[in-house]
């Protein structure tokens, strides 16, 4: 994945941030109890917030060409497919073996700030 896909990365997923945000916010309040809304909305915030760590480590990466920054890129990617993407599929299925799948995407964010952190001291 070069830092390019990263940015590219950042903006698609901040437009899907917003997105499903709006359509948890008007299409699904009334159709998901309020433990899956809750569930939901996790998923979207915890996507909106590694959507500007896509974007820290992009201009990080352009201030220093540091894989570590560049792998912490990557490590976010995962993180909101893993951890956002199974809170979605678990609240709108509550099939709660998508549950199982949430930590491993948590650790990829905490792996991904470690790294960007790394990338950031160690130039």
């Amino acid at each position: 994945m070069s830092i390019k896909t990263i940015f590219v990365a950042g903006c698609i997923s901040g437009f899907i941030s917003v997105a499903l945000g709006a359509f948890g916010s008007h299409g699904l309040k009334n159709r998901l109890s309020t433990e899956m809304m809750t569930v939901y909305e996790t998923g979207v915030r915890y996507q909106f917030y590694h959507t500007f760590a896509l974007f820290i480590a992009y201009f990080a990466y352009t201030q220093s060409a540091s894989k570590h920054i560049l792998i912490s890129g990557v490590l976010f990617v995962l993180g909101i497919l893993l951890f956002s993407g199974s809170l979605y599929v678990l609240s709108l299925t509550s099939i709660r073996t998508f549950g199982m799948i949430t930590p491993l995407g948590g650790l990829c964010f905490l792996a991904g700030w470690v790294f960007l952190g790394i990338g950031i001291s160690f130039r």
